[in-house]
C-alpha cells in the first residue's frame, strides 16, 4: 500500500475471490459458475449491430430489462433496481443502511463479502453464529436494532431457511432494512421476492451469474419498495449512473426471453448435485443438504485442506476456507455430469492413496 491511502483504509482485509489460475487446464469447482453456456437468444443478441452502439451511452435506467424483470417476477418496474452484479447493490445497501457506525447483523459463516463492507463503510456489526448444524436460527436475527443480511440459501453451506422463517425475520423488523440476498436461490430455496408487496423493508437481491450463466457479464438486480429503490438509484446516479454496459442490457434482456432455458439448466444441475452428494458419502464424507449450485463437504479421513490440495494437483478446483470453523470442510461447486464424474473418481484416488 503506498502512503497516501487514506488511514481508514490502510487496515481494510478485502475480499478473496475464487482463484483463476492460468497454468493449466482445471475443472473448475470453486467459483459457482455455471456450468453450461448462455442460451442461443443470449448469444445472439450479443451482435454487430450491438457491439457497434458501443460508441453510444447505455440506457442508465435500462429501462427494457427492468420491465422485463418486473414482469417475470409480478412486480412494477419502479421495484426493480439493475446494477453491475449483486455486489454493486450490497456495496449500495452497505452504504445507504450501514454505514458511520449504524449497526448491522450477519452470520458468522456466511458471504464474506458482509464483512468487507460493513469495514469499508464504518457499520457497528454484530456477527451471529450459526447453529452448531451450520443453520441460522431465525429468531436471533428477530427484533434486532439494526439492518439484516442474511444469504439465502447460505454461502458456503448451501443450506436455507424457509419463506415463512424469512418473513419472520422481515416482520419483526419494521423500523430496519432487511436485505435477503438470493444468489442461489434458484437451486431449490424459495423465493422471498413476493413479500415484497406486503413490508416496505425488505430488499432482495438477486444475480445473474450463477443460475443464468452470465458471471462474466456482471448483471445483477434487486427488488423492493419503491422508496428504497429510489435510495438505491440516488447512490447509484451519485457514483457511477451507466454502471451496465450495453452489451450486458442487451444479453440480460434475452436471457429473460429464454427463461425456460435457464429453468431446465438448474434441474440438470439439482440432479447432478444430488448424485455428487451421495457419492461422496458413499465415500464416507459428511455434506451438507445444498440448496445451492454447490454443495460444502467433510471428511474425518482427510484434512480439508490437504483435499483441496492434492485435487489441485490432479487438476480440479474447489474452494477452501481457512476459517477455523469450517477448516475441514470444502465447498464444491457443481459442474456437468461428465466433470463429477471425474471429480468422484478423484476424489476415491486421493482417499485410497492415504
Amino acid at each position: 500500500m503506498s502512503k497516501y491511502l487514506d488511514e481508514r483504509y490502510s487496515a481494510l482485509a478485502a475480499y478473496v475471490p475464487g482463484e483463476q489460475p492460468q497454468d493449466k487446464k482445471y475443472i473448475k469447482l470453486n467459483t459457482n459458475e455455471s456450468p453450461y453456456p448462455p442460451s442461443q437468444e443470449t448469444l445472439d443478441a450479443v451482435n454487430v449491430g450491438e457491439t457497434e452502439l458501443l460508441r453510444l451511452y447505455p440506457d442508465p435506467d435500462g429501462r427494457i430489462l427492468t420491465k422485463k424483470i418486473a414482469d417475470l417476477y409480478g412486480v412494477e418496474s419502479k421495484n426493480v433496481f439493475l446494477a453491475n452484479g449483486s455486489d454493486d447493490i450490497l456495496n449500495f445497501a452497505f452504504m445507504a443502511y450501514c454505514a458511520n457506525g449504524r449497526k448491522v447483523y450477519f452470520a458468522d459463516i456466511t458471504y464474506g463479502f458482509y464483512s468487507v463492507f460493513a469495514n469499508l463503510h464504518n457499520s457497528d456489526y454484530t456477527v451471529i453464529p450459526l447453529e452448531a448444524d451450520f443453520s441460522i436460527d431465525a429468531e436471533k436475527f428477530c427484533g434486532v436494532d439494526g439492518c439484516v443480511f442474511i444469504a439465502n440459501p447460505n454461502a458456503p453451506t448451501g443450506l436455507a431457511l424457509s419463506l415463512k422463517e424469512i418473513e419472520r425475520i422481515v416482520k419483526s423488523n419494521p423500523e430496519s432494512v432487511v436485505v435477503i440476498d438470493e444468489a442461489y436461490v434458484d437451486f431449490g430455496a424459495e423465493s422471498a421476492v413476493n413479500l415484497v408487496k406486503n413490508y416496505d423493508n425488505l430488499l432482495v437481491v438477486q444475480t445473474f451469474s450463477k443460475s443464468r450463466s452470465m458471471a462474466g457479464a456482471r448483471l445483477g438486480f434487486a427488488i423492493g419498495n419503491e422508496e428504497i429503490i429510489n435510495d438505491l438509484h440516488k447512490l447509484r446516479y451519485s457514483t457511477n449512473p451507466y454502471n451496465i454496459n450495453r452489451l450486458t442490457l442487451a444479453a440480460g434482456s434475452a436471457t429473460i426471453d429464454s427463461q425456460k432455458y435457464y429453468d431446465e439448466n438448474c434441474k440438470k444441475i439439482i440432479e447432478t448435485r444430488e448424485y455428487t452428494k451421495n457419492e461422496l458419502e458413499k465415500t464416507g464424507f459428511f455434506v451438507l443438504p445444498s440448496k445451492a449450485n454447490f454443495i460444502f463437504a467433510s471428511s474425518k479421513s482427510i484434512d480439508g485442506g490437504e483435499l483441496y490440495l492434492k485435487l489441485k494437483e490432479k487438476g480440479v478446483l474447489i474452494r477452501h476456507f481457512t476459517t477455523e470453523r469450517i477448516k475441514n470442510f470444502n465447498r464444491i461447486t457443481i459442474g456437468t455430469p461428465e466433470e463429477m464424474k471425474i471429480f468422484i473418481d478423484k476424489v476415491k484416488e486421493i482417499m485410497e492413496e492415504n
